[in-house]
């Protein structure tokens, strides 16, 4: 089993690829493959056919999973993105921030 440095939730930052720069919410986390689908960004086109009678086909714009390795949690202290230190506060692991210590 493979770990990821985000969970579903966090707010993460992207360093690297066409919406670098860019931050937004952690939908789902796919530890197997090591990819995360980050709310609004990387939108990819899909061709949707229509299931039921009525329903309507088309395309459709949605989020395209990226590799964990190229997000970064967003510290909600100092607002950046940084990486994830592990304290242990009243006998539970707690993710810090490396640059200011605070509690992600």
């Amino acid at each position: 089993m493979n770990k990821v440095h985000v969970k579903t939730g966090d707010t993460v930052m992207i360093i690297s690829g066409k919406d670098r720069g860019k931050s937004g919410k952690v939908l789902a986390v796919s530890p197997a493959e090591g990819k995360v689908l980050v709310e609004g960004l990387n939108m990819v086109t899909k061709h949707v056919k229509a299931r039921r009678q009525g329903e309507q086909g088309g395309i459709v714009k949605a989020e395209g999973a990226l590799y964990a390795s190229k997000v970064m949690p967003v510290c909600p202290k100092c607002g950046k993105a940084v990486r994830v230190g592990h304290v242990m506060k009243d006998d539970k692991k707690v993710r810090v921030c490396k640059k200011c210590g605070a509690e992600i």
